[in-house]
């Protein structure tokens, strides 16, 4: 299948862009069904808006403040804990870890 670069419209400013060739080979092999509906521009203040973190930029970790499920210490997490799974603090993690390996 052989693809021919074409001029698209943005939603977000109107102003035309060019969906290459090689970007609809991208989509195809990635079974995408849309076309894209943003310029480069637009879509990098979308992604900024939403938090996203965009390519090449570092991706900014999130720290939680919880109780350890098991000893109930307060501890940080880099992660947003899932409602009815346990977070462990370092120690229990470490403890747990070594317990399993073992």
């Amino acid at each position: 299948m052989e693809f021919q670069d074409k001029v698209l419209k943005c939603v977000d400013c109107g102003t035309d862009f060019v969906f290459t060739a090689g970007e609809q080979l991208f989509f195809h092999d990635k079974q995408f069904r849309n076309e894209p509906k943003r310029c480069k521009g637009c879509k990098g203040k979308r992604v900024a808006v939403l938090g996203a973190s965009p390519q090449g930029q570092p991706h900014v970790r999130t720290e939680t403040r919880t109780n350890c499920s098991n000893c109930g210490k307060e501890t940080t997490v880099p992660f947003r804990p899932t409602q009815g799974r346990p977070v462990l603090c370092r120690e229990c993690f470490q403890q747990r870890r070594q317990v399993a390996s073992a």
